[in-house]
């Protein structure tokens, strides 16, 4: 029997005043995720959720530590390390978008966990891989599930905190990164020598596991569950928050929306996911085109330099395998020591000012090699170190910043599709690098990657502020 007109418009008022209170009360629930300072409870899930951030940059820098080793055992050319190299990153794009859509569709846990798994179940592969094929498609398996890990796990720490301090609280998380990278290096140098390369793979792989198991076990993002019209879960979960602690953020203290120039913020509501279109749309175009340009000009000087140094030190500069991996080691010490102090000061000195000042003292530091000064491998260390250090910062910050300028309907989307474009530069840069070492010269290398980092700083000019800011006011 077909509806009458009258009893059509009562069902969609019936449904826009459900629709209403469920905004209503997923604000409340907002409000009271804001209220609760961090404590233990965000401290938990940070540290869980960043053991598989740990791993997956020993996973993908595993790699640079083996090659060296690989490169005599395996008679490999140039060109055929950076293909190996840039496989991974194919694989990390893939990774990227498959699990940014299985987060928004399914929730943020179950895709790290995921992720997690896949890429620790491939790390064992590569250890019993015994030939150049072998290895190159365990690589690129592995890359997918290293590229679904890093945004999903962004996007869920980001949901995570509050509006101030957020930039620490995150940095904090994402120093777990190039901790893993340095760990990677110490390990490498240290064993590699003594063991054999598949000790790296073996050392990525089997805690993984155990860690995948882990991620399963934490409780869901509030902000994805009140997005998706579950309260009552989201409720269940900020009730735990709150249980962890009896202290209380005032709400005045939470944000200020007046100074900030914000407009008050409206709650996620159930709502359809947000699709790839919509980060194009006219509202998000400037956002996205930007941080994409970002993702693809740091990540590409980052990761350039970090796959290639322990190979160049060997190759260009006669260095010995142990001290080509204890001299490459060190550009991950520089970035953790910059990390910290961005750490402490990211949020007074604001998102875009720190990445603006890092490419630029990237790129005239590279530029200095370029001109002539990588014709002393002294030199190189020092500078090739800071360079590194400095970009890889910028690297760290984006993945705060990136969760930041998109809602909660397509966060882990955006973030994911941003990855992407590191996914690109990273799998472009180790091939183009080899080209050019195999057509021209280290100097060459150099300036092409002091070139990128002007690019980057120009792109930094342009991001919007967000410190400071509930993650509901940056985004509509």
């Amino acid at each position: 029997m077909r509806s009458t007109p009258a009893q059509q418009a009562a069902r969609r008022a019936g449904a826009g005043a459900t629709a209403q209170l469920q905004d209503i009360e997923g604000e409340a629930l907002l409000a009271r995720l804001e209220g609760v300072p961090f404590t233990w409870w965000h401290t938990r899930a940070r540290l869980v959720m960043g053991s598989a951030t740990f791993l997956d940059a020993f996973d993908a820098l595993s790699l640079a530590f083996v090659m060296p080793a690989l490169i005599g055992l395996w008679h490999m050319s140039t060109v055929e390390v950076g293909v190996l190299i840039g496989v991974g990153y194919v694989g990390q794009l893939f990774g990227a978008l498959l699990f940014s859509r299985l987060a928004e569709n399914f929730g943020r846990v179950p895709g790290a966990s995921a992720a997690t798994a896949m890429m620790s179940v491939m790390s064992l592969g590569c250890a019993i891989a015994g030939n150049f094929p072998a290895l190159m498609c365990c690589r690129l398996v592995q890359g997918i599930g290293v590229g679904g890990e890093m945004p999903v796990a962004a996007t869920y720490i980001s949901e995570l905190s509050l509006a101030a301090g957020r930039g620490r609280f995150f940095m904090l998380y994402e120093m777990i990164f190039p901790i893993g990278l340095m760990a990677t290096g110490q390990i490498g140098s240290l064993l590699v020598p003594l063991l054999g390369w598949q000790v790296m793979f073996l050392a990525g792989g089997l805690p993984g596991l155990v860690v995948a198991v882990l991620i399963w076990r934490l409780p869901e993002s509030p902000r994805w569950l009140i997005s998706r019209g579950r309260l009552d879960q989201a409720q269940s979960i900020i009730e735990e928050i709150e249980a962890s602690t009896k202290d209380r953020v005032a709400p005045t203290d939470v944000l200020d929306r007046t100074s900030a120039g914000t407009r008050p913020p409206a709650a996620p509501g159930p709502a359809q996911p947000g699709q790839w279109e919509e980060l194009l749309s006219p509202f998000y175009r400037g956002r996205t085109l930007i941080a994409w340009s970002l993702w693809a000009s740091a990540y590409f000087v980052a990761n350039g330099l970090n796959n290639w140094m322990p190979t160049l030190y060997k190759t260009v500069y006669g260095l010995g395998l142990q001290e080509s991996l204890s001299a490459a080691a060190l550009t991950n010490v520089a970035q953790v020591i910059l990390l910290v102090i961005c750490a402490f000061c990211i949020d007074r000195i604001g998102r875009r000012n720190w990445m603006i000042a890092v490419f630029v003292a990237g790129a005239l530091l590279l530029a200095t090699l370029g001109a002539g000064a990588s014709g002393d491998v002294r030199h190189v260390m020092v500078l090739a170190t800071l360079a590194y250090g400095a970009i890889g910062s910028a690297n760290a910050v984006l993945y705060l910043y990136t969760p930041e300028i998109y809602p909660t309907r397509m966060r882990a989307i955006g973030t994911g599709l941003a990855t992407s474009w590191l996914r690109l530069a990273s799998a472009a840069g180790p091939p183009i690098v080899g080209l050019i070492l195999h057509r021209s010269s280290i100097s060459s290398v150099f300036l092409m990657f002091a070139g990128v980092s002007v690019f980057g700083a120009l792109a930094a000019s342009q991001m919007i502020a967000t410190e400071r800011k509930r993650l509901e006011d940056v985004s509509p």
